[in-house]
This record gives C-alpha cells, structure tokens and sequence, in this order.
C-alpha cells in the first residue's frame, strides 16, 4: 500500500514540475526562450531540452527500455542537451519533452518501486539501483532546474510562479518597495 502511494505521489510531483518548467516557455519570443541568461548560457529552452533528455536516459536505457527518440551515447554527452540549436525549433523540442514524458510515464506505470536499473554513468556502487531511487533523483533534477527556470523568467519579464493559474498581476511598487526592504537590511547588516 505504502509503495502505490509513494509510487503515485512521486509521479505526481514529477508531473507537475515538468509542466511547471515547460510554462516558463510561455510567451517568450524565440529569442526570449534561447538567449543566454548567465555567464555559462543557462537558457530556458535548454532546459527544458535538458529535463527531457534527463528523462529519457533515466526512464528508458536505465531500464532496458530505450527512448524511441534518438539520443547520443551518454558516454559522448557534448553539453548540446543544454542549449538549443538554431535549426532547432521550440515545437521540435516541446515535442521531444511531451514524448519523452510519456515514454517515462509508461515505464513509471509498467514497473514496481523496487524495479532493478542500471545507472553505467552512477559510480559503484551505485550504479545498480531501483525505480523509486531514480524516480526521486529525476524529480530532484526537475525541480532542480525548473528553480532555474523560475529565476531566469522573473529576470526576463517579471513573471514569477508554479502555474499559470497561480499567477498574479504584477504589481511593480509593490516588488520595488519590497525589494527596497531587502536592500536596506542587506546593507544594515554589512560592516561598515
């Protein structure tokens, strides 16, 4: 009983952050959605393309369940998984992560917690794990960079939150003055 419920709170969760980071997307123009956000060219398309290739090496070869989408040898990873190319369409890439993301839910559904994997890129011991370890390590991963998402969204145009049907209207005195706040007790704290 307590494996079906943290089977399905887990999956759950990875669900709903994966929308989560895939609706940073929302709204940006293509140049919005590529461009380099920090000195190491964090974006938010490549995160998203990041996310669906951590989904698809976990979810599939890790359980002899191989992505139907073509992916390079992790043994060959160039950092390309982390930024999109410019032949590389947003609906290209959206479509990869919705494909991959149903890939995953059908090995997360075909298979128990306890389910044997094989992690070759996971030092040993390690490497031998089971469905409920990788399933915490994804979702760790997911919010890991929708976190990253949330913060280079706001920097671009403000909007901030989990879904869109949480978000408010931006109130711009309001952010300023709070952010004033936060400023005068920063420099409050300071040596002099």
């Amino acid at each position: 009983m307590i494996d079906d419920f943290a089977k399905d709170h887990l999956h759950g969760r990875l669900r709903r952050d994966r929308e989560a980071l895939l609706w940073k997307l929302d709204g940006l123009s293509e140049y919005d959605a590529r461009r380099p956000l920090t000195v190491t060219g964090t974006n938010l398309l490549g995160l998203v393309k990041h996310v669906a290739t951590v989904e698809a090496r976990y979810f599939g070869e890790v359980f002899g369940r191989p992505s139907p989408e073509a992916l390079p040898r992790w043994q060959d990873s160039d950092g390309s998984d982390l930024w999109a190319a410019g032949d590389e369409t947003r609906e290209r890439i959206t479509g990869f992560c919705r494909r991959t993301w149903e890939h995953a839910d059908a090995t997360i559904d075909a298979l128990p917690l306890d389910a044997p994997g094989h992690v070759p890129w996971w030092p040993e011991p390690h490497a031998d794990t089971n469905l409920f370890a990788v399933m915490v390590h994804v979702l760790g991963e997911t919010v890991r960079h929708a976190g990253h998402a949330d913060i280079l969204r706001e920097g671009l145009d403000g909007r901030t939150g989990l879904r869109a049907e949480h978000e408010k209207r931006i109130d711009e005195d309001a952010r300023a003055a709070h952010r004033a706040m936060i400023e005068r007790a920063a420099r409050a704290a300071a040596p002099a």
